[in-house]
């Protein structure tokens, strides 16, 4: 059987995100697989990586070192243990000024424990994650047409990139991320009766999106061997992303 953990960052259980991260959860389930629940939110989680979390250290806080080498907090230590079990991770999140919640981040910052989820040997086409799959579903309170590459609120792709390639940096496979665009809590009338209706839409189809998972296309990335010597990319490598291009 696979695992899937369903990650959901919200404060407020009640919101869409958590709707829709109920909705996935469902969904997996049906399809077989083992579901995980990490919600950080709801616990004890805190996003800022902090020297009193690890209060057996001495010396300077070097954070690769110390959450390579100290003991791990317990609730650190049970997101780790569950990403390590999960052939896919699924993470319902909005986008709040112009990137993914502090919590989120955080989340990274503190999970991705150097010597467990990634190391200098093993990142990139190495990582320790590869073989497994993440899914970004994403709200956006701007309209889409103002989240394309010649949208006012940015394109909505690059302010996920980051972070995609910190997955991508862990050796999973970036599925192309669900979003949903317009959520928000200032419509009236007839736009939040058109809302309602996108939503529920939206949790409807998330069965669906979940059994076709495994026709997904992935999000591209240049292979390690697209790089000279020196980390810069070769003559001739294709350029996927503004981010990484010869200048």
């Amino acid at each position: 059987m696979k695992t899937a953990l369903v990650l959901r960052i919200h404060p407020e259980p009640s919101s869409f995100t958590g709707a829709w991260a109920d909705a996935s959860a469902a969904a997996l389930e049906a399809a077989g697989y083992e579901v995980l629940h990490s919600d950080p939110h709801l616990g004890s989680f805190d996003p800022a990586l902090r020297r009193e979390q690890y209060p057996d250290h001495q010396g300077p806080f070097d954070p690769l070192k110390v959450t390579e080498s100290a003991p791990m907090p317990p609730e650190v230590a049970t997101e780790v243990d569950q990403l390590l079990a999960a052939d896919l991770l699924v993470i319902h999140f909005p986008m709040w000024w112009f990137g993914p919640p502090a919590m989120l981040k955080g989340w990274l910052d503190r999970v991705l424990v150097h010597g467990l989820v990634h190391d200098v040997d093993r990142r990139f086409d190495t990582g320790v994650c590869r073989g497994k799959k993440v899914l970004f579903c994403v709200s956006t309170g701007s309209r889409e047409s103002e989240s394309g590459p010649d949208g006012k609120e940015g394109n909505f792709r690059l302010l996920l990139w980051p972070l995609a390639y910190a997955f991508r940096y862990c050796g999973f496979d970036v599925l192309e991320p669900l979003s949903v665009h317009g959520v928000h809590g200032y419509h009236r009338g007839a736009r939040l009766t058109a809302l309602h209706d996108r939503l529920r839409d939206v949790l409807a189809t998330q069965a669906e999106v979940i059994a076709n998972l495994g026709a997904r296309p992935a999000w591209a990335f240049n292979a390690d061997t697209d790089f000279d010597e020196t980390g810069r990319l070769k003559p001739g490598a294709p350029s996927h992303s503004p981010f990484i291009r010869r200048g």
